[in-house]
């Protein structure tokens, strides 16, 4: 078998709502070949992997999936439940899996669930994938596979890349909350909340963190002083630069003293319970480090506590014990050491809840100070400290005591955090317990540190005691109940129609009030301007405007192509938005039917927030169908139909039942109807761009833009003035647009499927209409097309004889960009078509606009309409205008 691509959908997409890693697989020899063709295949991947007995394939228990290679599987299949497995021994965790035909007979797409968080450019999936390989090659050729060496390498890059303890869980407390979340690349960054709604938390570090605060919390010297000066108890300190002023520290402050670094963190280089000058010199000579000053200070006998305070408030609070072992009367301490690493829980740095213990030099110091070394044997029930200093980064563990603290000692952290001006702070103190009031005597209690971004997981999963959403608490600081985190997110799909809906859209909303982020084919507007020019329909401009924290409201253009390669750019929408679902695209990214393009486009669907909104053209069957699918129905949308018709099959019957809709009723106004009350909204013929109502498609993608825009409560008289001043020219260029060029009006359009086309041939018709010279019915008019080359050779010439069913002259050029087809391929599809359908045919080379659209007009008689099909707008704007046209007048009349 053979690896040939991994492609990661981020987003919600057609397999799940959370982000999947898809591989294509060719099975080269292994085509068509099961299991039960190689005896003792699955045996040996099952010795070398047990955990695959236990797998559940379809049969929904365990052992699913040794049944399945009993009766006879594909290779496709075993890779993905190998691939799974593996993701579960490096401690990714990780369940769903299916396999699926792609292509041709030899190749599979294995679809495998991917970590919320793991970074879109990981290598651990793709890793993963071909080690599977590996192992299913190795019992393939009858040896037992070993995959411990890969797995330890794969399973480090892992660790290294995933989200720390304290930032994993405040992802998880927000994602109970409801509250959008986005890992900043590879980084412990999370962006919460989309719009104006957007914060950031980096560990337990937010946005609303004070500098200040962080900077006095990182001094020692300087949060000393400033706890001290507001008579929060502190030990007696001083800074020494030299091992001769530690040792004046010593004799000023009286033994036993703590020699620390000014600058130091996770109790690194901290030396407890000094009392002699050998003591301090050696200390000072460890704790000095690149800053060369330390602090000394008065040793405050009792137990070590972290206190968290969030937001004014205690919220948790752990008693600390420093890393140790326990001898069993048999065992040697690095024995003892080894023991107690073994448990899964610890891990290196801050990934797990506890930290691996170790015998670095620090902990051969206090070993040796105690009588130890690594070969003693400790007595039974002896604890044999490693370090003397309790912090979980050196090994300590905590116990929960949250319950016992004392109101006199929460008051006095709470002071101490909103002295030193942070809004999550943990306080480490020492007192003789924090059950009682704090002695009154000096140097009975005191707090040693105050420590921003503290780390959460002594709360989270304490080694004894009750755990704490801590996390949960820093978001609910970030986001107080009834604080909104999302703004209104309106999501428009469809074949066409979708970028001048999404324009209208929003259009409403900002003469709404509402400041506005917009993608679409042509761009990423904020508040109307262009902020990044692009094909900007897929998830990465959704995700562009959503963390702009100036946008109030977002409208995206939703297109197949991005929801198939990388998925939605947000989830839950408020609104989504179906125009139509008509032949496009197919051929391309597996969708061959218009079936895959109903399965794909719905997804727009079924991201909705439950009881949000969602438009369907009842005039289109693919499209009003959708309402009846599970996952539409789970979400219990409100359903608002829209159609040229109130007669329309779908929408009166919704209207009869009470529900709402939106169409153009007998007397030619856009109507929204709520079962038998009608609201006027305007005229048709007043919608700009649609020429006095001629072009029906705008009239449609009108009604789709009402019926959005109220869902999200804009007044009726606001879509009417949106409407009247949506000039094609100026908030809608490309998309009908109109010039006036010498003595014939050039019809500027993007339509490029058999569907976009008629519905501008129709209007063409309407509004410059009358038999041709031939006298056969048709319009007449010239059209000078070009058609994208991504499309199926069928789609192609069905376009091209919609082309021919207005156009009897036809001038044809080739875009620049041919997609992969071969120079000449398309302008022979093309003409093919049009001939089909007895249209008069000439050709220019391709990237030829200027004389393509110049031989139109010299065939065109006096006043006949010229329709310009393009693919890229800029150069289209660019010739008209050194031709001299004028944006024509009539665009609402």
């Amino acid at each position: 078998m053979r690896l040939d691509q991994v492609r990661r959908l981020s987003g919600p997409n057609v397999y799940l709502p959370r982000p999947v890693a898809i591989a294509r697989l060719d099975l080269q020899g292994l085509t068509g070949h099961e299991t039960t063709d190689h005896p003792g295949f699955a045996e040996r991947l099952v010795e070398a992997l047990p955990g695959l007995a236990s797998h559940h394939c379809s049969a929904g228990r365990p052992g699913g999936l040794l049944d399945a290679m009993a009766r006879g599987t594909y290779f496709g299949h075993v890779t993905e439940h190998v691939t799974l497995e593996l993701s579960g021994l490096i401690g990714r965790e990780v369940f769903f899996g299916r396999t699926v035909r792609a292509g041709g007979p030899a190749e599979y797409d294995v679809v495998l669930e991917c970590p919320r968080d793991e970074p879109s450019g990981s290598p651990v999936v793709e890793e993963l994938i071909a080690l599977a390989l590996r192992l299913v090659g190795g019992a393939l050729a009858g040896w037992v596979p070993d995959p411990s060496g890969d797995l330890a390498r794969i399973g480090a890059v892992h660790e290294a890349e995933r989200l720390g303890v304290s930032t994993s869980a405040l992802a998880r407390a927000a994602r109970r909350r409801g509250v959008p979340v986005r890992r900043v690349g590879g980084l412990n960054l999370l962006r919460l909340g989309y719009g104006r709604y957007r914060r950031t938390v980096w560990a337990a570090m937010t946005d609303g963190t004070s500098a200040i605060g962080m900077e006095v919390a990182g001094d020692k010297r300087l949060a000393h002083r400033v706890l001290a000066d507001a008579g929060v108890p502190v030990p007696e300190g001083r800074v020494a630069a030299s091992a001769a002023e530690a040792l004046e520290a010593l004799r000023a402050i009286g033994g036993p003293v703590v020699v620390k670094p000014l600058s130091g963190h996770q109790g690194e280089g901290v030396h407890v319970e000094l009392s002699t000058p050998p003591e301090v010199v050696a200390a000072f000579a460890a704790a000095a480090g690149e800053d060369g000053e330390v602090i000394v200070e008065s040793y405050i006998p009792g137990r070590d506590y972290r206190v968290l305070v969030v937001g004014g408030r205690v919220v948790a609070a752990a008693e600390l014990t420093a890393a140790c072992v326990t001898g069993d009367g048999t065992a040697t301490v690095a024995e003892l050491v080894e023991r107690v690493n073994a448990d899964p829980a610890r891990g290196e740095g801050h990934d797990r809840p506890l930290t691996r213990l170790t015998l670095g030099a620090t902990e051969l110091a206090v070993l040796a100070r105690h009588g130890h070394g690594p070969g003693s044997v400790p007595a039974c029930g002896e604890r044999v400290w490693l370090r003397r200093n309790a912090n979980l980064s050196t090994g300590g563990t905590s116990r929960d005591v949250t319950g016992e603290v004392h109101p006199d000692v929460a008051e006095l952290c709470v002071r101490a955090a909103a002295t030193v001006g942070m809004d999550v702070c943990g306080i480490d103190l020492r007192l003789p317990d924090i059950a009682v009031p704090p002695p009154a005597d000096r140097g009975a209690a005191g707090i040693l540190e105050v420590n921003a971004a503290p780390g959460l997981r002594m709360h989270l999963a304490p080694h004894e005691g009750t755990g704490r959403d801590v996390a949960g608490d820093i978001i609910d600081l970030m986001y107080p109940a009834g604080t909104p985190s999302r703004i209104p997110v309106v999501s428009v799909t469809g074949t066409n129609g979708k970028t001048t809906t999404v324009r209208m859209i929003a259009h409403m909303l900002e003469l709404a009030g509402r400041r506005t982020g917009m993608t679409s084919t042509e761009g990423v507007y904020v508040g109307r301007r262009l902020v990044h020019a692009s094909d900007a329909s897929g998830p990465r401009s959704a995700e562009m405007v959503l963390g702009d924290r100036s946008v109030e409201a977002a409208v995206l253009e939703t297109a197949r192509g991005g929801i198939v390669r990388r998925g939605l750019g947000y989830d839950r929408a408020d609104v989504a938005v179906v125009t139509n679902i008509t032949r496009d695209h197919l051929g391309a990214d597996g969708a061959d039917s218009l079936d895959d393009l109903v399965h794909i486009k719905a997804l727009v669907a079924e991201e909705i927030r439950s009881g949000g909104h969602l438009v369907l053209n009842a005039e289109d069957p693919a499209t009003a169908g959708l309402a009846d699918r599970p996952g539409v129905r789970a979400r219990a949308p409100v359903l608002r139909y829209f159609a040229a018709s109130p007669d329309a099959p779908v929408l009166a019957e919704r209207l009869a039942g009470g529900g709402l809709g939106y169409f153009v009723d007998r007397h030619g106004w856009l109507t929204e109807a709520c079962g038998d009350r009608r609201t006027r909204i305007l005229p048709a013929d007043e919608v700009a761009g649609s020429f006095g109502g001629h072009a029906a498609h705008v009239v449609a993608d009108a009604l789709a833009a009402c019926a959005a825009a109220r869902a999200l409560d804009v007044p009726v008289d606001v879509l009417a003035r949106a409407l009247r001043t949506f000039d094609p020219h100026t908030r809608n260029p490309g998309r009908g647009c109109v010039y006036q060029v010498g003595d014939n009006p050039v019809l500027v359009d993007y339509a490029h499927n058999p569907a976009s086309v008629a519905a501008i041939g129709a209007f063409v018709e309407r509004r410059w209409g009358g038999p041709d010279r031939k006298g056969e019915g048709r319009g007449g008019g010239v059209a000078a097309v070009t058609l994208p080359g991504d499309r199926s050779d069928e789609l192609v010439i069905e376009t091209a004889r919609a082309v021919a069913r207005t156009f009897d002259r036809v001038v044809v050029y080739e875009d620049e960009d041919l997609r992969g087809r071969r120079s000449g391929e398309m302008t022979r599809l093309i003409v093919r078509g049009l001939r089909d359908g007895r249209a008069d045919v000439r050709t220019h080379p391709a990237g030829d606009l200027k004389g393509a659209l110049t031989s139109a007009l010299d065939v065109a008689e006096p006043g006949e309409p010229v329709l310009l099909l393009y693919e890229k707008l800029q150069p289209v704007v660019e010739l008209l205008d050194t031709l001299g046209a004028e944006p024509g007048g009539d665009a609402v009349r």
